[in-house]
């Protein structure tokens, strides 16, 4: 099974950084089983682009999220990706461009692999903002953007935090002070932190 795969923007990306961006995605807000894989997440769920076109258009879309899910909670998760990370030798890897960390166990496993593969830049959008203020560790290979629109964007310093805001135009994304990263997904991790994306 392929866990590191490359959607559009991924491709588009890539293509435009002269880079190698592969992402992992699990299923948005819940599994087939009901299991929460956005436990933060609140008024981001009415504009969610993972809750749309081609991640529900195709159900092998949805069954590929749900194994790879089911992955990430085995013991064996870890070098399954290590091995996959060796075996496709990406420049950058984004973590979820559907689901979120859905557990302190699971952000671990994230923090564990980013740390065995330093070469590699890791970079992830989450609204599971409480598991990071909690005095965690993270490598500096492995770059998080906060996520308004979850229940606890109180936790976000927007004068401190890496974080993201929807917007309905680039105009005003760009009179706000945020970088445009809606089609140029590496955008996201430069020195500026206010990322901006437009709703789509």
């Amino acid at each position: 099974m392929n866990l590191l795969t490359q959607n559009a923007k991924m491709k588009k990306t890539s293509k435009e950084n002269k880079s190698k961006i592969l992402n992992f995605s699990i299923p948005a807000f819940k599994t087939k089983s009901g299991k929460s894989t956005c436990p933060f997440a609140g008024g981001c769920q009415k504009y969610c682009y993972a809750q749309k076109g081609n991640y529900t258009r195709f159900p092998i879309v949805q069954e590929l999220m749900e194994q790879k899910y089911l992955l990430s909670k085995q013991d064996n998760f870890n070098t399954l990706m290590n091995e996959e990370i060796k075996k496709k030798k990406p420049t950058h890897v984004r973590i979820h461009d559907s689901g979120d960390f859905y557990s302190p166990l699971y952000l671990q496993k994230w923090i564990d692999i980013s740390t065995a593969n330093k070469d590699v830049i890791f970079y992830a959008y989450t609204k599971s903002i409480k598991f990071f203020t909690e005095g965690l560790t993270v490598p500096k290979n492995l770059k998080i953007i906060f996520s308004e629109g979850s229940k606890i964007d109180n936790l976000i310093d927007v004068n401190k935090h890496r974080h993201a805001r929807i917007f309905k135009d680039v105009a005003t994304l760009l009179s706000a002070g945020y970088i445009d990263a809606s089609s140029n997904d590496l955008k996201a991790i430069t020195d500026n932190k206010k990322v901006g994306l437009v709703y789509h």
